[in-house]
């Protein structure tokens, strides 16, 4: 280590112990990054918000990672939110920051996010699984896998034995029994009770009004129009100004914390966002989740999923060997979310090696750059895009 890089560390241990003392809070403060490229309201007002969680909290640092502008925040700097997100990929992985917030990303199939809303009805918090992302391709198998999803982010908040209702849409009762089964099973599950007459653990939307459970399980479309709601009513919709984003990424298996908010998210709410993802990095979330997976597996979790994707699966399709793996950046959107799965094995049975994955604005496949063209011309002429 050289002289210069020694006085770089010194000078940073002084500086978290100067910090320390004045917080009073002497545990090492997780780094967060915000990605500042995309929003409707443009850098600056994401600016802001980094500033002002950096006043509001002092118990975690932000990071930007954008364009260079005035600010005394830290600033990895690119040229644009594709080179944004992959470098903030790679600061995840090599530990720099713990956690990231960001617009727009496409997240694989099998993860979703579980967002966080303030409830006009009486004020509360309520965790809503999901809201952006899929968690499968399968309604009942996603909601089933969502009620795991947001048990796992209500205790990376806090909350040790979170209530979990059920948004009456469709296929809630089959997640209600599935979801029985695996309590019965061992897997401990908390349900919560309707603010109605009659009760259970079917929700309404007087149950969404006053937070009747600390978590609400739905199917992630409906998910993200009701964050949206929750997020922007007082303002018309343009922009969101209460609640905490769209949340964390949860899937089994899947070890980056990135929390996403909108294009439309105002400063109010990307400042509670970063608290979100401190506060998920700070409590590990991604030990909680893998914790939570192993329990719920203990139970029968995949043996249920598998026999309900069984049963709703009218045709048993030959297994279709993917192509040898390549690095895909060229997205191809337009393919509807019930037959992305079915879209991908298309090319691969014509050699090209393609993934899915899951945006803000809809479902996504994602091959080569080369094979961009002729993966376009075969979807095409199979109907899976217009």
């Amino acid at each position: 280590m050289t002289n210069e890089n020694v006085k770089k560390l010194i000078g940073e241990v002084f500086n978290e112990i100067a910090d320390a003392i004045k917080s009073g809070n002497f545990g090492k403060k997780v780094k967060i990054g915000l990605t500042t490229f995309g929003s409707e309201h443009g850098v600056e007002e994401l600016v802001k918000a980094a500033e002002l969680a950096t006043r509001k909290y002092n118990d975690f640092e932000v990071v930007l990672i954008g364009p260079r502008v005035d600010t005394s925040l830290t600033i990895y700097e690119v040229a644009n939110d594709g080179e944004g997100h992959k470098l903030m990929e790679e600061l995840l992985d090599k530990g720099e920051i713990q956690g990231c917030v960001t617009q727009h990303y496409n997240f694989p199939i099998g993860v979703s996010t579980v967002g966080r809303v303030i409830t006009p009805g009486r004020g509360r918090e309520l965790i809503l699984a999901t809201t952006t992302g899929t968690s499968s391709t399968n309604r009942v198998e996603g909601m089933i896998k969502n009620a795991i999803y947001g048990i796992i982010t209500a205790k990376a908040c806090g909350i040790k034995n979170p209530t979990i209702g059920i948004l009456n849409v469709e296929g809630a009762r089959q997640v209600e029994k599935a979801l029985r089964e695996l309590k019965e099973n061992g897997y401990d599950i908390n349900f919560a009770e309707s603010i109605r007459s009659d009760g259970g653990v079917i929700m309404r939307g007087n149950d969404l009004l006053t937070a009747s459970s600390d978590v609400m399980v739905m199917d992630s479309l409906t998910g993200n129009l009701l964050v949206k709601i929750f997020s922007s009513f007082t303002s018309g919709g343009d922009y969101e100004t209460l609640g905490y984003g769209y949340g964390p990424g949860i899937g089994e298996g899947y070890n980056r914390l990135i929390c996403i908010i909108s294009r439309a998210s105002g400063a109010p709410v990307v400042c509670e966002a970063l608290r979100f993802c401190a506060t998920c990095a700070q409590n590990n979330i991604l030990e909680i989740a893998k914790v939570e997976f192993e329990k719920a597996n203990k139970a029968g979790l995949k043996e249920i999923l598998a026999r309900i994707t069984k049963t709703n699966q009218a045709v048993e399709e030959k297994e279709v060997v993917a192509p040898p793996k390549k690095v895909v950046t060229a997205q191809i959107s337009g393919v509807d979310i019930l037959e992305l799965e079915n879209a991908v094995k298309e090319l691969w049975k014509n050699g090209i090696y393609s993934e899915s994955g899951m945006g803000c604005t809809g479902p996504v496949i994602l091959v080569s750059d080369e094979d961009h063209e002729r993966a376009v011309n075969i979807l095409k002429s199979k109907g899976f895009i217009a």
